[in-house]
């Protein structure tokens, strides 16, 4: 089965392969399965048709994949064209929410782990 040009997996049950989508978690696969009347437990290969057209008509209501990746990005640039803090942070790869700078934020900047101290290891004294 093929939604938005990604294929859900086979061998899982319905609820977990439409979370491949992107913009779809488990909530609103369940409320998706709860619209087009499918048991979450279903699993993909099992699908009629019939079940399988609800649930693409359930979905192309959303914003998902590459216009909600699209909307993301514009948010980002209207902050970073504003200069407004969350701007900035986002323009030197810092993080966002207010968390510490000091230690951690690795994923986020990038960066390669640097040892903290002398960088050499402890002589033992015999």
């Amino acid at each position: 089965m093929r939604i938005l040009g990604i294929t859900i997996p086979e061998e899982k049950r319905i609820e977990i392969g439409l979370t491949s989508v992107y913009g779809i978690g488990r909530v609103l696969a369940h409320e998706v399965l709860d619209v087009a009347k499918v048991p979450y437990g279903t699993k993909s290969k099992e699908l009629t048709d019939e079940e399988e057209n609800r649930i693409r008509k359930a979905i192309d209501a959303l914003k998902l994949e590459g216009d909600l990746r699209r909307d993301i990005a514009g948010n980002i640039k209207r902050l970073k064209d504003i200069k407004c803090y969350r701007g900035t942070r986002h323009m030197r790869h810092l993080p966002v929410r207010g968390q510490r700078t000091k230690t951690n934020s690795r994923t986020v900047r990038g960066n390669v782990r640097k040892t903290m101290g002398s960088g050499r290891r402890k002589v033992e004294k015999t």
